[in-house]
């Protein structure tokens, strides 16, 4: 794994926190605010944009796992590495700011987030799988090159 997918690795798993205090913040809302469980579109949305943070993140961190074996060219390789840890932002801000009014009946526009979000998230799984059916090309990592130095 080169230095620049460890250290996106690095960062997934600083902010994968946040989607745990996300889980810990719907389930007191569950437990302690009547509104909330008074709207089942916006419990609904929240549980779902919650759920697509966790596994979109996990996924990123999968990906990253494989950039670097593709032959992708390295512009390739950098829409790779952000397609999907943008996917993980577009699509739970979909459906987390679409129903933030307690009272919303139907979500806002902002859902569109997550037409947004899937292009992106598509984009980037079919450049990977491609870059990887193609072969894997020989790269020198930037561990190889510091110790050829």
């Amino acid at each position: 794994m080169t230095r620049t997918s460890r250290r996106l690795a690095g960062v997934l798993l600083i902010v994968m926190p946040t989607v745990v205090l996300g889980g810990v913040s719907i389930l007191s809302l569950l437990v302690y605010d009547p509104a909330y469980e008074a709207n089942p579109l916006r419990q609904d949305l929240w549980r779902a944009g919650h759920a697509h943070a966790g596994v979109l993140l996990v996924l990123s961190l999968v990906a990253l796992r494989y950039v670097d074996e593709t032959s992708l060219a390295e512009p390739a390789r950098w829409f790779v590495r952000l397609a999907f840890p943008v996917a993980a932002v577009l699509l739970p801000l979909a459906f987390f700011l679409s129903v933030l009014d307690p009272s919303a009946t139907e979500p806002n526009a902002l859902v569109n987030l997550a037409y947004v979000g899937a292009v992106v998230l598509v984009a980037g799984m079919i450049t990977l799988g491609a870059g990887l059916v193609r072969g894997q090309a020989r790269t020198t990592t930037d561990e190889e090159l510091s110790l050829s130095r």
